[in-house]
C-alpha cells in the first residue's frame, strides 16, 4: 500500500493512460507503472568505500532527472552501481562540475544528509571570476528566493530579509590578459546558487554565468532558450559556468577530506600567457 501511494504522489501510476490522482480509488482496466530504469555512461567514482562514493561529475551533467523525460543523471549512473537504494546526498548546478557524494545505502544517506543539514560538512570550490581580486574577502549578505517573476526568473537574490549567508573567497591568481581571477569559494552556509549570486553581488560575477552575470535581458534571453553558443562566449566569457567543487570534508565513521584529480587550468581552459 505505502509503495503504491508512492507511485501516486510521483504520478507513476496510469489508468487507462491517465495519471491516477486519488488513493482510494479500486482500479478497473488498463494499469501501469513507469519504472526508473538507470543507465551508464560510463562515469565511475573517484574514491568510495563500502557506504559511499566519491564522484568527480562533468559540468553539463543533472545530479537527479528533471522528469521522467531525463535520459541521464548521476542519480542514473549511482543506481545502476550500487541498486536501486543508492542515491545522492546533496546537490551542485548541472554546469558546475565537481565532487559529489553517493551514498550506497538508506543509512549512509540519511547520515550524511543530516550532516549537510547539521553544517558539518566543509566544502570548497574553484571559480574563475571577472576582473581583479586581489586580498581574501567574506562575503556576508542575506539571500532569499525570488518571488517576483516579472522581470527575470533568478531563483535567488540578496535581499535584507533573507536568510544569513556567508561565503569566504580567496584569490589564487590573477591572469592580466584575461582580467580573470581564479579563486577559491568556501560557503559557510548551504543556500541554493550561493557563490554564484554572491560573487555577481560584489561586481566580479562567475566567467560563463548567464544568469547572475549579466544583465536582466540576456538573462531572460539564456532561461527562455533563445541564447546561442556565440552570443553566450561573448556575453559571459565561456559556455559553461566556470565553477569546481575541489574539496570536500566530512565525517563518517571516520574523518574524511577529498579533493577533485581535475587540473582546474585544464578544466576552466585557462590560457594567459604573460
Amino acid at each position: 500500500m505505502r509503495e503504491a501511494q508512492r507511485w501516486i504522489d510521483k504520478k507513476r501510476l496510469y489508468l487507462n493512460g491517465d495519471v491516477v490522482i486519488s488513493k482510494t480509488l479500486l482500479l478497473e482496466g488498463d494499469v501501469s507503472v513507469i519504472v526508473f530504469e538507470p543507465v551508464s555512461f560510463g562515469l565511475k567514482p573517484t574514491f568510495e568505500t563500502e557506504s559511499f562514493a566519491l564522484f568527480d561529475k562533468p559540468s553539463g551533467v543533472l545530479v537527479h532527472p528533471k522528469n521522467r523525460h531525463t535520459e541521464y543523471s548521476l542519480t542514473h549512473e549511482a543506481k545502476y552501481l550500487y541498486g536501486s537504494d543508492a542515491n545522492i546526498t546533496h546537490r551542485i548546478d548541472k554546469e558546475t562540475s565537481g565532487l559529489v557524494i553517493v551514498a550506497k545505502n538508506k543509512k549512509a544517506e540519511i547520515e550524511i544528509k543530516k550532516a549537510f543539514e547539521n553544517r558539518q560538512v566543509a566544502k570548497g570550490y574553484m571559480a574563475l571570476v571577472q576582473g581583479h581580486m586581489s586580498k581574501e574577502i567574506l562575503i556576508d549578505a542575506p539571500i532569499a528566493k525570488n518571488r517576483e517573476f516579472d522581470d527575470i526568473k533568478l531563483k535567488v537574490q540578496i535581499n535584507d530579509g533573507g536568510k544569513p549567508s556567508q561565503t569566504l573567497i580567496t584569490p589564487i591568481q590573477y591572469f592580466p590578459k584575461l582580467n580573470q581571477t581564479l579563486v577559491e569559494a568556501k560557503p559557510l552556509t548551504g543556500r541554493q546558487h550561493q557563490i554564484r549570486v554572491h560573487l555577481f553581488h560584489v561586481k566580479h560575477p562567475i566567467v560563463g554565468d548567464p544568469i547572475y552575470g549579466v544583465n536582466f535581458e540576456t538573462a531572460n534571453r539564456y532561461l527562455n532558450g533563445f541564447m546561442s553558443e556565440e552570443e553566450r562566449r561573448e556575453k559571459t566569457g565561456a559556455l559553461r559556468l566556470m565553477l569546481h567543487a575541489r574539496w570536500i570534508e566530512f565525517t563518517y565513521i571516520k574523518r574524511y577530506k577529498l579533493y577533485s584529480q581535475k587540473d582546474i587550468m585544464k578544466e576552466f581552459e585557462i590560457r594567459d600567457k604573460d
